[in-house]
């Protein structure tokens, strides 16, 4: 009979159990992705270790208790019915685990509980429509929807668990159910409220710190309880040996007396607890409004102080205050060459540099990364603020010294003032703000004081930047093509390939106007990778409809942000592939100061492209960093002179220097292409300097892809003996365009 019971109790465990797992697996199966995120691992985390594991007994019923109904319930309402189950199914493996290891046991409590959640997330859909904020729909439905949420976790729970018993028992469910569960519905009530109120909390307090909050509350709720009614049995037992010990007066007193030994203990306890929770309490509070790294202030408390001081300038005129927003330069360099722990040092030398540049009034925060704000409080006149500004850039005069590391720091500000009549905190600090992003554009180190034509300007910016990611996507760029000659003989060698914008409204756009914004936003990327495809498949075009010019070059310039990106050879790769275009007719033209940033990476691109058959050139050589010393570590094909040397071949000095220039390319098999030419006298002094290659407005303007043919024709009739190249300036339809 006995063995018969068992049987019957396996099955029924191992049905609940198959029943557990389908459950999981189809809300595993239509779980939205977007609701998995760090703060719901951690919410799984807190309820597997804590909310399990740590149980409470309850005197004279016999049935422990655990707090994990209330991290299910906050998981239910914070973010559905899906992710609730799946924290149930691991909450009750855990509880599982504590009082055996068997597997059945240990499925069986995952099990039953994922099934009551997933009924409670049933119940509540059917009646509300949803799982989510059903506290935030007042406090009617919210009440209604925490009863009925305990209520159905509580019975279908604890049903599960009683038929299991009655089935090892023999005794009725009723019986079971009554005896062990009766009394417990308290602990799923408490957990579905408190679950409610922390879920309508999570809109302005941190999450993690709630969640913290919650087992530490839990846990002295509970051990409260648990005392009280250990103390009222004490006091039973006592008063029942005063019946039984009539005769001893003694004996008696000695009772009164240890309970009331354990009443002022229990005072005591409570006394202490209270302290622990009010020193936990100042400790949020304080992580919740103050950086981490620096005990500064952070965004939320200035926004806080920034609120009062506007209403201080609303209520007196006369009252005046700033805010200084400030980035630290190039801050990103130093925390790659020297280390995160380098720059964690920076940012706190820093934060105490600043401070020694303030007054005792003045506010700084951290507002995260390496941005800070400063609150001016009650300036005599607009002139403080820039005093401050100035203060503190003198202190950054001086080198930080980080862990035997010597390390200079500049810093851009943006002053926004009081002045311009703010009603809100976010107003004050955009322009605050723009004016640090316009301090930057200027040169970095320095401040700038806002206006109102930064603000018009960043909406500008702004609106060209739209207009420019839907420019990409329209494909409303052009490729025009500038000859290049050589110059000893005259002859058409290449062309450069410039990129045009042809704005819907605005036109034409040349390249000053949007390429620092394409640089800045990563659309010269795309933009890159689309001239050089069209580019190539032009010039091969050319060179089979014009066979004297088989050999005919395209020079395309790279960008760092194309530089940079670990696919570039296989870009480069699939455009001569596409269009047929050899390898040895490609230029690609890349700047000084993007190879001097990584010079590592760059050899080591610079070799797979030689590797390939590309032809290498330093575009605007002597505007950069002009260092001789990486010039023979690069495999170099060219140096392309820029146009403000050439300008200058007017002087002597000038001249000495186009001639160094040739004579360093040819020592280190090197030629020279010179841009920018415009005058015969440019023209006939490059060529006594030895220089190979030029282009420029002499010889022709940057045309359009239809008006290279003509240009073709005319190179292939030209006499060999001309004094004088290419020059269409007199062909309307061949000089339209624009230069770099």
């Amino acid at each position: 009979m006995k063995s018969l019971r068992q049987n019957i109790v396996g099955i029924y465990m191992w049905l609940i159990v198959a029943l557990g797992a389908a459950t999981c697996l189809y809300v595993a199966y239509t779980l939205p992705p977007n609701r998995i995120d760090g703060y719901f691992l951690l919410l799984a985390i807190i309820t597997a270790v804590i909310g399990s594991r740590i149980a409470i007994r309850i005197p004279q019923i016999n049935v422990n208790i655990t707090v994990e109904d209330t991290f299910v319930f906050i998981a239910l309402l914070h973010y559905g019915g899906e992710a609730a189950v799946m924290v149930g199914a691991l909450a009750g493996v855990c509880s599982a685990l504590r009082i055996s290891r068997k597997v059945r046991t240990v499925a069986f409590g995952g099990s039953a509980l994922a099934c009551a959640v997933f009924a409670t997330a049933t119940v509540l859909k059917l009646v509300f429509g949803s799982t989510i904020d059903l506290v935030h729909g007042g406090i009617s439905v919210a009440i209604i929807a925490l009863c009925l949420m305990g209520l159905v976790q509580y019975l279908v729970h604890t049903m599960i668990g009683a038929i299991a018993s009655a089935m090892k028992t023999g005794e009725s469910v009723w019986q079971m159910w009554r005896r062990h569960f009766l009394w417990i519905s308290i602990s799923y009530f408490s957990g579905a409220a408190g679950a409610g109120f922390i879920v309508n909390s999570l809109g302005t307090s941190r999450f993690w710190a709630i969640l913290i909050c919650i087992p530490i509350i839990i846990i002295v709720y509970f051990s409260y309880d648990r005392y009280m009614r250990e103390v009222k049995a004490s006091a039973r037992y006592a008063e029942e040996a005063e019946r039984r010990r009539a005769e001893s007066e003694h004996e008696r007193a000695e009772q009164a007396e240890r309970h009331v030994l354990e009443l002022n203990n229990y005072i005591v306890e409570q006394e202490r607890i209270s302290r622990v929770l009010e020193e936990t309490k100042e400790h949020f509070r304080h992580a919740a409004f103050h950086d981490g790294l620096t005990g500064l202030p952070n965004r939320g408390m200035f926004t806080e102080l920034l609120k009062a001081e506007i209403e201080s300038a609303k209520q007196k005129p006369d009252y005046q205050f700033a805010v200084l927003f400030l980035d630290l330069d190039r801050f990103k360099n130093i925390n790659d060459s020297l280390g995160h722990t380098h720059g964690d040092l920076l940012l706190v030398a820093f934060a105490e540099r600043l401070e020694r540049a303030l007054r005792p009034m003045d506010t700084l925060a951290r507002f995260g990364g390496d941005e800070f704000a400063i609150l001016l409080s009650g300036m005599s006149d607009a002139t403080d603020a820039v005093r401050v500004a100035q203060r503190i850039q003198d202190e950054l005069s001086q080198p930080f010294v980080l862990d035997k590391n010597s390390a200079f720091a500049t810093s851009s500000i943006g002053i926004a003032l009081s002045s311009s009549g703010y009603d809100k905190p976010e107003d004050i600090l955009r322009d605050a703000d723009t004016a640090m992003y316009r301090a930057k554009e200027n040169g970095k180190a320095r401040y700038e004081v806002f206006d109102h034509g930064m603000h018009a300007r960043a909406v500008s910016r702004l609106q060209l930047e739209s207009d420019l990611r839907q420019a990409v996507e329209n494909k409303e760029f052009c490729v025009f093509y500038q000859p290049i000659i050589q110059l000893q003989t005259g002859r058409l060698a290449g062309f450069e390939a410039l990129v045009r914008w042809n704005h819907p409204r605005r036109g034409l756009v040349s390249p000053p106007d949007f390429i620092p914004v394409a640089e800045e936003t990563g659309l010269i990327v795309p933009i890159g990778e689309w001239v050089l495809a069209e580019a190539c498949a032009r010039v091969r075009d050319w060179q089979l409809a014009s066979p004297s010019h088989r050999s005919l070059s395209l020079s395309v310039n790279l960008s760092g942000r194309q530089v940079a990106q670990t696919d570039l050879l296989e870009r480069i790769k699939e455009a001569l592939s596409t269009s047929k275009l050899s390898p040895h007719c490609l230029k690609l033209e890349i700047t000084e100061s993007v190879v001097m940033e990584n010079a590592e990476a760059a050899t080591l691109m610079f070799k797979q492209l030689r590797a390939l058959g590309v032809q290498l050139s330093i575009d605007d050589f002597g505007t950069g960093y002009s260092s001789l010393s990486y010039l023979h570590r690069f495999p170099l094909n060219y140096l392309k002179i820029d146009r403000s040397s050439v300008t200058r071949l007017t002087t002597d000095n000038d001249n000495a220097i186009v001639r160094t220039i040739s004579t360093l390319a040819r020592n280190l098999g090197m030629e020279v292409i010179a841009e920018g030419i415009e005058t015969e006298e440019q023209y006939q002094q490059l060529r006594l300097l030895g220089c190979e290659y030029g282009q420029g407005y002499l010889f022709s303007q940057p045309v359009n892809d239809e008006a290279v043919l003509p240009l073709l024709v005319q190179d292939a009739r030209r006499d060999s003996n001309s004094e004088f190249p290419l020059n269409p300036a007199s062909d309307e339809e061949i000089t339209v365009g624009y230069s770099m």
